[in-house]
């Protein structure tokens, strides 16, 4: 007995040095590549398995029983529970989230191909403080993200302010929340998790990713070097000495940042990020922006995508977007196929284009729509002259409390004369703009 005892012991041991020795090489991957495939030998294979089963019967509810007309209470208080095989998935809202999507122009099939396709799953290794577990679809367009359920029960308790904000500003910055979940797995405990639109998509030529709070306490990153497949995300202290090269676009960027940075002050809200990423556009891109037919497009998809749920979103405005006192106008040159945008002033407007009455283009300016570009992921894309940038906001959970509040009097005596994260949300907000505004041309 006392040999089997100890043959046991050892073989114990030996599996728990394997899976540690398993658990340590993984985690020096993860310090190297940042964003690897979630295969067979990894610790989270099982799991994310899991979550393509639940989540695809999850959206084929939606899709078998699509909810028409317009939301009410009970859809913001749903809960669905599905019981598969070793594991249960609940639903939040699901209604909501489902004509959320809609919303965004994304069918319910494509979002659950995305969910539920062959290829793995991607884990993403970030250089933050979280302790959360942040996972990719296979083709990169959705984010998934476990929660603490203090953060789900605040994102739930503020999902319809949320829906009507997106509903009045449907270009805003702020994550698109695709849906809300948790799973509960036998002798493992509950996990929330919420579904996001990637900001980073499609990231194939993305030469740097920042995540910005507008100020400089461990606000620095050390580089990747040059050439090297690491992926980091960099952050304030590494932006200074660089702009963001918008040209017409940057008032339209500085006043939505504004708009859902006082949203979220509203909230009571701090510590939410700015992301912003670049790439340089190809010359193809940078002459096919405003010819005339791209512009007509593009103003087509940027009165469509992002409309109302529960009212028409206005019909299009060809060649027209808000632009602070003045609005701009597209202008085909003769005998070609170019169009040249040029600034007229507002009171003018109603002469530019007989098919839009008065107030549709009022509906464009109090919400702050801007000619989308004819990319994928158009709502968080803004095109300058020679690069294109990635731009959002996430992580808008942290609520200024009473351990805020502690953290923010520790720091004001740690870091005297420096600028941290941890402040009132008005100050928060009103120093994120600021910094849009001084890194922005």
């Amino acid at each position: 007995m006392a040999e089997e005892a100890g043959a046991q012991d050892a073989n114990m041991n030996r599996r728990t040095y394997t899976k540690r020795k398993f658990l340590w090489r993984a985690r020096q991957k993860w310090k190297l590549l940042g964003l690897f495939e979630i295969d067979q030998d990894h610790e989270f294979y099982s799991f994310t398995c899991m979550l393509k089963e639940g989540l695809t019967a999850a959206v084929q509810v939606s899709i078998d029983t699509p909810r028409l007309g317009l939301l009410n209470e009970p859809d913001f208080s749903a809960v669905l529970t599905q019981v598969h095989e070793g594991f249960e998935m609940k639903t939040f809202a699901g209604p909501v989230f489902a004509q959320f999507r809609r919303m965004l122009g994304m069918s319910e099939n494509d979002y659950q191909q995305s969910l539920s396709s062959e290829g793995l799953y991607l884990q993403f290794i970030s250089n933050s403080k979280s302790k959360a577990n942040f996972f990719l679809t296979n083709d990169k367009r959705i984010f998934l993200k476990t929660q603490e359920k203090r953060e789900i029960q605040f994102l739930l308790s503020n999902l319809r302010s949320y829906m009507q904000h997106m509903e009045r500003y449907p270009h805003s910055l702020l994550v698109k929340f695709l849906g809300v979940h948790s799973i509960k797995i036998p002798h493992e405990g509950k996990k929330y998790f919420i579904v996001m639109q990637s900001v980073f998509y499609p990231d194939e030529r993305i030469q740097a990713r920042y995540d910005v709070k507008g100020c400089q306490v461990s606000r620095w990153t050390e580089p990747i070097p040059e050439g090297s497949n690491i992926i980091v995300v960099l952050k304030d202290m590494n932006f200074e000495g660089s702009t963001i090269s918008l040209d017409q676009q940057r008032s339209w960027l500085v006043r939505q940042v504004n708009i859902d940075t006082e949203y979220l002050r509203a909230l009571n809200v701090l510590d939410y990020s700015l992301l912003v990423a670049h790439q340089p556009l190809h010359l193809d891109e940078q002459q096919q922006s405003w010819s005339f037919a791209n512009v007509i497009l593009r103003t087509k998809k940027s009165m469509l995508v992002g409309g109302s749920p529960s009212r028409s979103a206005g019909t299009p405005v060809p060649g027209l977007v808000e632009e602070e006192s003045t609005v701009l106008v597209s202008e085909v040159v003769s005998g070609t196929d170019e169009c040249h945008v040029k600034e007229v002033p507002k009171a003018t407007v109603s002469s530019v284009d007989s098919s839009g009455s008065d107030m549709e283009l009022t509906e464009v300016s109090v919400q702050n729509r801007r000619l989308l570009p004819r990319s994928k992921n158009s709502l968080h894309i803004i095109d300058g002259a020679q690069s294109r940038y990635f731009v959002g906001i996430i992580d808008v959970f942290t609520v200024y409390g009473f351990r805020k509040k502690l953290e923010y009097l520790w720091k004001s005596i740690r870091y005297r004369g420096q600028s941290f994260s941890t402040v009132h949300p008005d100050k928060y907000a009103k120093r994120l703009c600021q910094w849009v505004d001084d890194h922005t041309v």
